[in-house]
């Protein structure tokens, strides 16, 4: 955002609060300074989530990231952004135990990091802690629907709200965290309608993922919309590049010319004269 002075001034956690109705929210993660800088001017929203345990480290899940792993990711993103707001996922096994760890965790992220909020998992079972983070003054944005952290114990990732009973339990679960004063709340792998419903149901925005074009804005992994993770593809991504296909042909021609010592030139050495190039 510009202020009237012309100057870029950074998306607030308010400013996403008021986009409730209005033009969608643009969302999408960094986990790294480049890729903030790449994406800073056109998100309103960068989510550093713990899905860099899969996209960066390999894993096979996202409960293998570590608090101090997030933190220096989240570090990294906010030095190359100016203008997004910037939320940081609490990984797996940092808030669910109580709300004062939660509180510990979540002050750690605020403080080594400075971006503007967290984002944790969970509704109904969260509502209290994300209660006591936000009166004492953290952001909070909140994750219903599909649970990454904890789809290993429900099943697996499995389409939310499908029946009678799991519609009632996230609609309960969007209401929950409403209450409990997120300023917004990510909605993940769930029917369109029931996420069309809590859209219009819900006072704060909704950014919907796999979830319904109706949601206030939208998130994706940047990695997988660009191309840049080919392990799978969920069925609700759209790829706008497939600079996976860059990478390798670069890298194909770079090995070429190293090998017929095409690679370097004179021109990329020092100390040789100029008529020697």
């Amino acid at each position: 955002m510009n202020d009237p002075k012309g100057e870029i001034r950074r998306i607030s956690v308010s400013d996403i609060q008021a986009r409730k109705g209005g033009v969608p929210l643009a969302c999408l993660t960094a986990y790294s300074k480049p890729m903030a800088q790449w994406l800073d001017p056109h998100m309103d929203l960068l989510l550093v989530g713990d899905s860099l345990a899969m996209v960066i480290y390999g894993m096979e899940t996202t409960r293998g990231v570590t608090l101090d792993a997030m933190i220096n990711h989240g570090a990294a993103v906010m030095r190359g952004s100016e203008r997004a707001c910037v939320v940081v996922d609490l990984p797996h096994g940092t808030y669910e135990d109580s709300p004062q760890q939660a509180y510990a965790s979540a002050r750690r992220v605020l403080d080594e990091t400075g971006v503007q909020a967290v984002k944790l998992e969970g509704g109904v079972e969260m509502a209290e802690t994300i209660r006591h983070l936000t009166d004492q003054g953290i952001a909070v944005l909140g994750h219903i629907g599909l649970l990454p952290q904890k789809a290993e114990n429900r099943g697996g990732f499995k389409i939310q709200g499908r029946d009678d009973e799991g519609w009632k339990r996230v609609m309960a679960d969007g209401q929950a965290v409403t209450e409990a004063g997120a300023f917004a709340i990510v909605i993940e792998g769930t029917v369109e309608a029931l996420a069309r419903e809590i859209t219009e149901t819900v006072a704060v925005p909704t950014i919907g993922i796999g979830a319904s074009p109706g949601c206030d804005g939208q998130i994706l992994v940047t990695d997988d919309a660009l191309g840049l993770f080919s392990d799978f593809t969920p069925t609700f991504v759209k790829r706008y590049a497939e600079l996976g296909e860059d990478i390798n042909r670069a890298a194909e021609a770079y090995a070429a010319d190293v090998r017929a010592r095409s690679f370097p030139g004179l021109e990329h050495c020092f100390g040789v004269p100029k008529d020697k190039k």
